[in-house]
């Protein structure tokens, strides 16, 4: 039973008034920082943020490492459809200007009727097409093509 008086004495003492040791000089110890607040929720999504936004050219420089040929193949497949419907809606503006469409199909049936005849009906003319194809191949593949 005394014990138990000893330790609540002990307790209330030292909950009601701090416990300072006898001989030690209390002004010249390590005192400990004040505590500081909690972070709030918008505080730690803030810093969440900052340190992604920190983060973000290595995350880049990363993913560009890791996928920088499907990249690429993306980025020239995409240039690629969009100089396509460029092309398309230039000749669809050219195809509404009322009289062009037919001249230039008028041209288009002239220039097909004038190459028929002049190298494809005749076995010398064939030739010498054929060896213009096949110097533009070797110019433009290589010697082996």
């Amino acid at each position: 039973m005394a014990l138990e008086q000893q330790l609540e004495s002990v307790n209330e003492t030292s909950s009601t008034n701090p416990v300072a040791l006898e001989g030690v000089d209390t002004e010249n110890l390590p005192k400990l920082p004040p505590a500081s607040e909690p972070e709030t929720q918008w505080q730690q999504i803030n810093r969440k943020i900052s340190q992604f936004v920190d983060q973000l050219p290595y995350y880049l420089n990363k993913f560009w490492e890791a996928y920088k040929l499907p990249l690429i193949t993306l980025a020239l497949v995409l240039a690629a459809i969009v100089t396509l419907k460029v092309v398309v809606a230039i000749l669809d503006a050219i195809n509404d200007i009322p009289i062009l469409e037919p001249a230039l199909e008028l041209i288009g049936i002239i220039y097909s009727t004038w190459f028929v005849f002049r190298y494809l009906l005749q076995a010398s003319t064939r030739q010498e097409v054929l060896a213009e194809i096949r110097s533009f191949k070797i110019q433009t593949l290589g010697e082996d093509a």
